[in-house]
């Protein structure tokens, strides 16, 4: 009895799964490093760390040079420090961060037909039906080509028939290579590979499944779906998809138009400045909660204000990627006072988070003291368990709001 032919479900997914799609992945190699080292070359070839300089402070990157001593992200930066003693330690700039990430997705942008930006660091292009008019891989390797020179950073980049294979074998090309793997040789690939590498598996699914003699792709591919669901949970059967090298997920068009907004329009018009403010903190509050729920961040804050004579104006400020309420707060309040010149009553007012990536805040982890961390984590913990309302900061309380728009 051949694989597919174990169960009726394995012969269904494998029937419905397998795809004719071209997928590339491209990640930028320890990005936060590579964009460090374009400003100062000394630091090529040494262990560098990107983090809180404290030793409270938390690793949000680190180079190869000092992986090899056991260092990796969001570990606590004394204990990095004990593991690499002769390491550089840096804190990092978003602002840098941001800006590059940015040029390599306007490189992107020009060529791919259909992009999507996972992250800061990492785009997923969908080129199905180039093949026909260029070689994918060559049209691929020219592209990075180009972002390696525009740019000065290392990149890598995996192709393949969907996103798991693809992101695996970038993961495989890694640093600053590239690797095919054509339809037909996907398990071939897949088979000898950790279960570690299988975007998803986080370190509680893995030792579990470890715990269990479960090492290799190969064997979790070969367990019946039903076990591996039951033993997993929901997710069991996509993890059980992806050990067999199926991902029907698409790449999801980028556009700088996603974001997440909150409006709100008031009973009677005012020019109650006092009261717009505290309303301002308690949008940001909400907003800001929505993306770190998502796992989102932001990079363009826009506030918009209609008048009572329904003139409607908005301004908006590009910013270093972010999901704190204490970063956001100020910059939209201060685009209000910005915009808010007319001194006229005021019938509407919102607040856009657009330009949005994936992301959790530990990328700025570098910006802010663990206390700080702690306390957004707490606060989202009630939150997500109570609803968002259950907590916010009293001068939000009072912010009178009669309809608003999501």
């Amino acid at each position: 009895m051949n694989k597919n032919q174990r169960s009726g479900k394995s012969l269904i997914f494998f029937s419905m799964g397998r795809d004719n799609r071209i997928i590339v992945h491209m990640d930028l190699d320890t990005f936060f490093v590579s964009v460090e080292r374009l400003g100062n070359s000394r630091l090529k070839g040494l262990p560098v760390i990107i983090g809180g300089m404290s030793d409270r402070g938390v690793v949000a990157g680190c180079s190869y040079e000092a992986r090899t001593f056991g260092v990796h992200s969001a570990m606590p930066v004394r204990m990095a420090r004990a593991l690499c003693p002769d390491a550089v330690i840096i804190r990092g700039d978003m602002d840098q961060y941001t800006r590059y990430s940015s040029m390599v997705t306007d490189i992107i942008s020009e060529r791919a037909p259909v992009y999507e930006k996972a992250s800061i660091d990492e785009h997923y292009l969908d080129i199905t039906g180039m093949d026909r008019f260029f070689g994918a891989m060559k049209w691929s390797h020219e592209l990075r080509e180009r972002i390696i020179r525009e740019t000065g950073l290392p990149i890598s980049l995996g192709l393949s028939v969907n996103k798991t294979v693809s992101k695996i074998a970038t993961g495989q090309a890694k640093p600053n290579g590239e690797l095919e793997i054509p339809g037909d040789r996907v398990m071939t690939f897949l088979s000898p590979l950790s279960i570690s590498k299988i975007p998803g598996i986080g370190d509680k699914t893995f030792h579990l499944l470890r715990s269990m003699g479960i090492a290799s792709i190969d064997t979790l591919s070969r367990m019946p779906p039903e076990m591996v669901e039951r033993l997993l949970g929901k997710n069991g059967m996509v993890i059980w998809k992806k050990a067999n090298g199926i991902d029907p997920t698409p790449v999801e068009p980028y556009s700088e138009r996603k974001s997440i907004s909150s409006e709100t329009t008031f009973e009677q018009d005012t020019i109650d400045v006092g009261m717009i403010n505290d309303l301002l903190l308690r949008k940001v509050e909400k907003l800001a909660w929505e993306l770190r729920r998502k796992q989102k961040l932001t990079s363009c804050i826009t506030v918009k204000v209609r008048y009572a004579n329904f003139d409607t104006h908005t301004l908006q400020q590009r910013i270093p990627y972010t999901a704190f309420d204490h970063v956001l707060l100020p910059l939209t309040r201060n685009l209000f006072h910005r915009l808010y010149q007319r001194r006229m009553l005021i019938r509407l007012i919102g607040v856009r988070f657009s330009h949005l990536v994936s992301g959790v805040q530990q990328i700025s982890m570098f910006d802010d003291s663990p206390e700080t961390i702690s306390l957004y984590q707490a606060m989202d913990r009630i939150r997500n368990r109570y609803g968002q309302r259950a907590l916010t900061r009293g001068a939000a309380i009072g912010s009178i709001a009669v309809k608003e728009e999501e």
